[in-house]
C-alpha cells in the first residue's frame, strides 16, 4: 500500500511541488520568483484573468491539454517538450527520471475538467484544472484513483508555453482495488 501512496503522490506532483532546493537559481524570468501563485486552491471560485488575449487563451489551453495527453500516453518524449529546461518548481533531469519509472509501471489517466486561464502575463501565466488520476499498476492489475486541484504555471521559452511549476493539493478520497 505504502508503494501505492509513493506512486499516486509522484504521478500528481511529478511536475511540481519539490521543495524550493530543486529550484534553478538559473532561471531568467523573475516574475515567478516574486510573485504567488494566483488561486488558493483551498478556495472554490475560479474566475478567468481579466487580460488574457484570445490567442494567449488558446495557445495555453493547448499547451496545457498537450502536457496531460503526452503523459496520460506515455510519450516521453512529448512529454519532457512541454517542460520548462529551466523549471522553477522541481528539477528538470529528476522529473525525466521519475516520467521514465511511471511510464515503464503504470497505465496513468489524468482528466482535467474546469481548465482556466487564472493568470496571465506576457512571459507567464497559470492554469488552473481539477483533476481526476487513475492509475494501475501493469505487473499487479492494482488500480488507484485519485482527484484534486491543480495549478500549473507557464513560461515563454523561445515563444511557446513551457511547464515550471506545479501546485496541487488531493481531495481526500481515493480508492484502491486489486483485479484478480
Amino acid at each position: 500500500m505504502y508503494k501505492w501512496f509513493a506512486f499516486i503522490t509522484a504521478a500528481a506532483l511529478l511536475t511540481g511541488c519539490s521543495s524550493d532546493q530543486h529550484a534553478s537559481t538559473e532561471q531568467p524570468d523573475t516574475i515567478l520568483q516574486e510573485k504567488a501563485v494566483s488561486f488558493e486552491l483551498a478556495g472554490d471560485e475560479v474566475k478567468e484573468a481579466a487580460s488574457l488575449p484570445t490567442k494567449e487563451k488558446r495557445d495555453l489551453l493547448a499547451a496545457f491539454d498537450e502536457y496531460i495527453a503526452a503523459f496520460n500516453e506515455g510519450d516521453l518524449e512529448r512529454y519532457m517538450a512541454m517542460i520548462s529546461k529551466n523549471p522553477q518548481g522541481f528539477d528538470y533531469d529528476d522529473d525525466e527520471e521519475a516520467a521514465k519509472e511511471v511510464f515503464a509501471t503504470y497505465d496513468v489517466n489524468r482528466q482535467a475538467v474546469d481548465v482556466t486561464v487564472i493568470d496571465y502575463e506576457s512571459e507567464a501565466a497559470q492554469v488552473f484544472a481539477n483533476l481526476t488520476i487513475d492509475m494501475k499498476e501493469r505487473a499487479t492489475g492494482v488500480s488507484l484513483s485519485s482527484s484534486g486541484r491543480q495549478v500549473t504555471v507557464f513560461v515563454k521559452e523561445d515563444g511557446e508555453w513551457k511547464v515550471t511549476s506545479v501546485y496541487f493539493i488531493g481531495n481526500e478520497t481515493s480508492h484502491v482495488s486489486h483485479i484478480q
